[in-house]
């Protein structure tokens, strides 16, 4: 029995999980690694804690494997996140800025004002935002001593996370990412499936630090032998929200799935159709395989989880985050609060980096569990936001079932006041950790392991699913009060 390792990196943990032929999980490694704040709206890894913990974490589910026995690694990763390093070293010039850092929110406001949306909308379905990688990288280029002459000089290299592993797997022998994490960065050409020279002007990057780009699903090289006692092909990669979309068998347009992790992100295939949104959400690429691209509409909701560990670690009002569904139930049904969780910054449909967090409808009567409820409803109400965008964008007929995945999707509370609130199911796999799953299967399929889609679809099963069961009245009005929230959120700024 041959094994598939899926490397799931993510922005607070690394995971590495061990399936079999039937594409059943077998073993799993996880371990945090320390997240920095160096200032408010700033967040950074240490690019050597991230490697690290892929190694122990792939030592870990690699335990329960025989010598030998694993034919292919997939690779998937927090996108957006950039790491620059020195192509002779191997060593990173500086931490990596995460997908959630704000820092360049006034670069991006400059290049908006000075007209420059349209342009990188039409090329990459993105919105100028600090989110993507671009003002990241230039950021590093001008702030890190010497980095600049270095990078011009060829010296530096620039990867998404995916990228970064795949170079210190091959011990700097390949330099490559795959087709959906290139096109979040905002210098990929998206229709044209290349690195832009506008956008690399714009944006002031060398083209030289750029890697090669390949489908989801073919070869990345083989990882050193002395890493895992064999060299090992590496055979999948791409971006988690991608992955979790292979994972959840999104294989035909309209299908949709939403992942429940630090943040909220949905993704609607919209296949061979490069849809240009109306309402603000992300036209981007959900897979490249065997040379042709499947587009996708995204909204990504910056804090969802991260909610729920503001209660705990913040406030203190959770000892552990399974509490927080409990919590909201015990909530009054009379008290109509409101969090509108702007920590970082707004995301879909608003794009605003500057909004910060705000409760709405304290009383002297409001404890902990009504504040649980609004955190928790506020993922239910940031998700109908979202569905509401792309029925807009999508006019052709959709499937109205939502399927999920992540962390917070274990909360049955939670993932009921979302049916609630989208009116619609909510499906909840038999399978949870679909990113992985994702991952393992682009990987599999390369080497011969795997079925096709068609089959591979066909194994896709459902563990529970939420119905709808409110009243559509009480339903609105609930969602008129957190619409008037973000309002009132989105109108303090200035």
């Amino acid at each position: 029995m041959k094994h598939i390792l899926a490397i799931d990196q993510g922005t607070t943990s690394s995971r590495a999980i061990l399936f079999d032929q039937n594409l059943n999980p077998v073993a799993t490694g996880q371990q945090e690694f320390t997240q920095h704040f160096p200032r408010s709206g700033w967040v950074e890894h240490d690019p050597d804690d991230i490697w690290q913990s892929v190694l122990a974490t792939c030592a870990q589910a690699m335990a329960a494997a025989s010598p030998g026995s694993v034919g292919a690694i997939g690779i998937t990763n927090q996108r957006e996140t950039v790491v620059v390093w020195n192509r002779h070293t191997h060593q990173a010039i500086c931490n990596a800025i995460v997908w959630q850092d704000r820092r360049t929110a006034g670069t991006c406001a400059a290049l908006r004002t000075a007209g420059h949306q349209k342009m990188v909308s039409e090329k990459t379905g993105l919105l100028l935002d600090p989110y993507f990688s671009a003002s990241k990288i230039a950021w590093i280029l001008d702030n890190v001593p010497g980095a600049r002459a270095s990078a011009e000089a060829g010296d530096l290299l620039f990867g998404t996370v995916d990228c970064f592993l795949i170079w210190r797997l091959t011990n700097g022998a390949v330099h490559a990412t795959d087709a959906t994490n290139a096109a979040r960065t905002m210098l990929y050409d998206i229709s044209r499936g290349c690195w832009d020279r506008d956008l690399l002007d714009l944006f002031g990057v060398p083209e030289n630090m750029l890697p090669q780009v390949r489908d989801s699903s073919g070869g990345f090289g083989e990882t050193d032998a002395a890493l895992f006692g064999h060299a090992i092909p590496i055979t999948g990669v791409a971006g988690d929200q991608h992955a979790a979309t292979i994972g959840q068998a999104c294989f035909s347009p309209g299908m949709m799935k939403a992942t429940y992790g630090t943040g909220c992100f949905a993704m609607m295939n919209t296949g061979s159709v490069r849809v240009a949104s109306r309402n603000r959400l992300l036209t981007t690429i959900a897979w490249q395989i065997d040379g042709r691209v499947t587009y996708a509409l995204e909204g990504s909701i910056f804090v969802a989880g991260s909610a729920v560990q503001w209660l705990r670690d913040g406030l203190g009002i959770l000892a552990d985050a399974a509490e927080s569904g409990p919590l909201a139930a015990l909530a009054d049904p009379a008290q109509n609060v409101y969090l509108v969780p702007a920590f970082t910054g707004l995301g879909a449909p608003h794009w605003d980096a500057e909004s910060r967090g705000a409760i709405y409808g304290l009383t002297r009567a409001t404890g902990p569990a009504e504040i649980a409820r609004a955190a928790l409803q506020s993922v239910a109400f940031q998700t109908r936001d979202l569905m509401e965008a792309m029925h807009a964008d999508w006019p052709q007929e959709q499937d109205a079932v939502l399927r999920v995945d992540g962390g917070l999707a274990t909360s049955d509370w939670t993932m009921q006041a979302i049916a609630d609130q989208i009116g619609a199911p909510v499906d909840r796999p038999a399978i949870t950790e679909t990113t992985a799953l994702g991952a393992a299967y682009l990987a599999g399929r390369h080497v011969g392991l795997l079925p096709d889609i068609d089959n591979f679809s066909k194994s896709w099963r459902v563990a529970r699913r939420f119905e709808a069961n409110i009243d559509p009245e009480q339903r609105d009005a609930a969602y008129s009060g957190w619409k008037d929230a973000v309002k009132r959120t989105l109108g303090a700024i200035g």
